[in-house]
Parts: C-alpha cells; sequence; structure tokens
C-alpha cells in the first residue's frame, strides 16, 4: 500500500509526457493530417528545453524553447505537405529521422550537464495528505496543465465555432473550401500548434521527467502517442485516459523490477510498447468502427485548383 500512491504519482507524471504528445497530433488529424514526424519533434525539443534551462537556469524558459523548436519543425513539415503536397506520411517519417540525427549532433555538448536540484512542488499545501498528497498533490504544474488542456480542447472541437470548422476541414475539405474557408492556412495553424504541443511534450521530457539530455531519450513514446490518437476514437478524454494507462504500463515496469519479480528486465522494458501493438490489434479487428470515428480525409491532400 505504501508503494500504491508512489505509482499512481509516476503514473501521472509518464502519461503526461504522453497526453501533450498526443493531443497535438489529434490536432492535426482532426484537420485531416497525418505527422508521423512526432518523435523527432519531440527528441529537437527535449534538446532545446535541455539546453535552454541549462543555460538560463529557468524551467519556463526551456518549456517555451521547447514548443518553439517543434512548432518551427511542424510549419516546415506543413509546407511541405499542405502547399506542395509530398506525401504525408513519407514527410512525416523524414522529419522524424532528421530531428533523431540532428538532435544526437547538436546535444553532445549537453550530455554532460546538469540541472540545479528541482524544487518540492505542493498544491495548496496540501501535500502531506495521507495518500492523496502523495498520489495528485505533488505533481508538477504541467501535470494539471495537462488536464486543463484537454478539457479546453474538448471544448474547442465540440462546444466553439472555430472548432466546428477544424472539424470540417477535416472531415472535407473541399465543402471547406466551398464555403470560403481557407483550408490550407487552417490546416496549418493545427499544425503548427500540434507541434508546439510535442514539442512541450519533448521538453517536459528533458528538463522534469528525466532532467538530463541523452541521445535518443524520447524512446519511442512519439510513436505510442501516435497510437493513442487511434485508440483514443479522435477524442480528447480518451486521448488523457490512454496515456495515463500507458504511463502505468511503462512506471509498472520500474515497479516490477524494485519489488523484485523474477522476469528479466528486458520483458519488462517491451511493456509499454507490447500494450502498444495489443490495443492497436484488437482496434483494427473491427475496422468500421475505426472508419466511422476517423475523420473522413485524414492524410488526404487538398488543393483548391481541384
Amino acid at each position: 500500500m505504501d508503494a500504491l500512491p508512489l505509482l499512481l504519482a509516476t503514473t501521472l507524471s509518464a502519461g503526461t509526457v504522453l497526453a501533450f504528445a498526443a493531443l497535438g497530433l489529434l490536432l492535426n488529424e482532426r484537420a485531416g493530417v497525418v505527422n508521423l514526424g512526432a518523435e523527432g519533434m519531440m527528441l529537437v525539443a527535449a534538446l532545446a528545453g535541455f539546453a535552454t534551462a541549462v543555460q538560463t537556469g529557468n524551467d519556463w524558459l526551456g518549456f517555451a524553447a521547447g514548443m518553439g523548436a517543434g512548432a518551427i519543425m511542424a510549419a516546415a513539415f506543413g509546407l511541405l505537405v499542405i502547399w506542395l503536397n509530398t506525401n504525408q506520411y513519407a514527410t512525416g517519417l523524414a522529419l522524424s529521422l532528421f530531428g533523431g540525427g540532428f538532435s544526437a549532433f547538436l546535444g553532445i555538448g549537453y550530455t554532460k550537464e546538469t540541472l540545479p536540484a528541482r524544487t518540492q512542488h505542493d498544491l495548496f499545501g496540501l501535500g502531506d495528505l495521507p495518500f492523496v498528497g502523495t498520489a495528485l498533490l505533488r505533481q508538477h504544474p504541467l501535470v494539471y496543465v495537462a488536464i486543463m488542456l484537454t478539457l479546453a480542447l474538448a471544448w474547442f472541437l465540440y462546444r466553439s465555432r472555430a472548432g466546428l470548422v477544424l472539424r470540417a476541414v477535416g472531415e472535407s475539405p473541399e465543402s471547406a473550401h466551398a464555403l470560403g474557408y481557407p483550408v490550407r492556412r487552417i490546416r496549418l495553424a493545427a499544425v503548427v500548434a500540434g507541434g508546439a504541443l510535442c514539442g512541450l511534450s519533448g521538453a517536459y521530457i528533458s528538463v522534469v521527467y528525466t532532467p538530463l539530455w541523452v541521445e535518443g531519450m524520447v524512446a519511442g513514446k512519439g510513436w505510442i502517442a501516435l497510437a493513442l490518437t487511434t485508440f483514443a476514437t479522435w477524442r480528447p478524454a480518451r486521448v488523457l485516459l490512454g496515456a495515463y494507462l500507458f504511463g502505468g504500463v511503462t512506471m509498472l515496469q520500474f515497479h516490477l523490477q524494485g519489488e523484485g519479480v523474477d522476469v528479466p528486465s528486458q520483458v519488462l522494458s517491451m511493456l509499454p510498447y507490447l500494450a502498444t501493438i495489443v490495443v492497436l490489434v484488437l482496434i483494427s479487428r473491427n475496422a468500421a468502427w475505426i472508419r466511422v470515428n476517423m475523420p473522413a480525409s485524414l492524410g488526404k491532400p487538398f488543393s483548391p485548383g481541384g
């Protein structure tokens, strides 16, 4: 029982990494754009965030730098796939590979850098409450931001006019264009905003989650976030729940190792990725259900001229 609140606390932190990235990708896909470059964007953002935090001593500037790096990379991706009509899947993969190599090259000088000791967070001064204090009230502020962002994004998509237009662009860009909406600019705005959220996720990893820089430290979380959007049927609340589910699976491996469970560590390390594969296989068994929930024009290019 003493270990349970700690497991819940680490689950929330691990899930926040996936939540930011998956919510960003959800914005992309609701506008009809598939971006497979999340892993690369998160790596570059992790380096940008860590380097900025090291140089300035300010974590929030690090988060801003990570968001900026993610937004810039997403803007480049958007210009290629939205204006030049390059293949979204191939361009996204290229972005992911570029981000991995670029961050590894520029990050060589930061592998031995460290951040100062983190301050202990205590929401409303209630962190000493039994169980609840440890599990829920000692989190980094961005954990609570992720929850509020999920609620705000759900309201935006389903209760606001701008969200309706965004979904219309993802469902039928031709109809949206016929009504006078600038489809390309709307898609680019969604892609850039999604890239900024992926960047925030990457910066959160290097500044808070594991406060250091190591080549390839995102370790496939961008791909898990991409799978989460399908797992959640493109709905923000389900994205957050799915992020905590996968975060819990990730943390469970460390908990089991700490408890001395007689299972090879390599098998335990496979758990989050194995869970991702199992979920995708189960979802894929019902193709009609996916088609009903998926934006109709997802991954399809659009040209105003027809």
